[in-house]
């Protein structure tokens, strides 16, 4: 165990020092290098953040109007027939879009109901085992300029239920 804490401290400045030190040796200019890295990254972040900005803002309209609260009511009935709870989907619907807004509606649910508990357990894992996937398809394919996503969607939801119904066996065995 030792030995891993040792490789952890150390690993980080290992690959920084070996990236340089195997460019100076192909005879890369380093720096120029790393600005114009730097420089694409800025391009990048420019051209994404109209979607951030509009993502942040829906959920941010739905989260404050109820909505949410509403959509939870409404499929109360179907998800006690599955044996899950109501008062998350609030937390699955964002996570489809928001990892930072689903961590905000995380907190709320640890303080309404605890972190022990069985709601707070089972939205942690749900946290874990799930992805932002409307966020990362509008950033990634819009940087990469895909125009047609073919599967990936349904393949993204499908994952994203998988990992929703494994929480919940998980949380119900385990705890």
């Amino acid at each position: 165990m030792q030995f891993l804490l040792y490789v952890s401290d150390y690993i980080i400045p290992f690959v920084i020092f070996y990236i340089v030190g195997f460019a100076l040796l192909m005879k890369v200019p380093v720096f120029s290098e790393f600005t114009k890295g730097a420089e694409d990254g800025f391009k990048v972040v420019f051209n994404i953040l109209p979607t951030l900005i509009g993502l942040m803002i829906a959920i941010g309209i739905l989260r404050a109007s109820g909505t949410l609260n509403l959509l939870a009511g409404l499929v109360r009935p179907v998800t006690s027939l599955l044996h899950f709870p109501s008062e998350l989907v609030p937390l699955v619907t964002v996570k489809l879009f928001s990892s930072s807004a689903a961590t905000s509606l995380l907190l709320d649910i640890f303080k309404e109901y605890g972190p022990d508990s069985y709601l707070g357990r089972l939205s942690s894992i749900i946290m874990s085992c799930t992805e932002t996937v409307f966020y990362t398809m509008s950033v990634y394919f819009m940087t990469a300029g895909v125009k047609k996503t073919r599967y990936t969607l349904v393949g993204a939801l499908f994952a994203t239920i998988t990992g929703i119904i494994a929480s919940v066996v998980i949380t119900k065995i385990v705890f």
